[in-house]
């Protein structure tokens, strides 16, 4: 049976690693996998990471900064066997909420 769970990230990149952990490390099918925004916000996040940040400063100086509008949503859909699995890389990589 089939289950689907969801948690949320407070950055994108966190969001990323967490499926990237997912489909390499654990066989998960790519396609199982969706990242979309906890609101209908377009959004990168609510904390600059990765690409946002430049020597441990927050960027300011740069076009096209991405709006920090609200939290990123992965939801997975897995066998009820791969349940944990899933629960734990979302919560390495600073998921909340983990539900089914």
């Amino acid at each position: 049976m089939s289950k689907t769970i969801t948690a949320a990230f407070t950055t994108r990149r966190d969001a990323e690693m967490a499926v990237e952990h997912l489909v390499q490390e654990h066989g998960l099918d790519r396609n199982a996998v969706r990242i979309e925004t906890v609101s209908d916000a377009n959004t990168a996040g609510t904390e600059p990471a990765g690409g946002d940040v430049e020597g441990g400063h927050e960027k300011t100086a740069t076009e096209g900064s991405p709006a920090l509008a609200g939290k990123i949503k992965v939801s997975a859909d897995v066998d009820e066997a791969a349940v944990d699995k899933v629960r734990s890389s979302f919560e390495t990589y600073g998921g909340t909420g983990t539900a089914a």
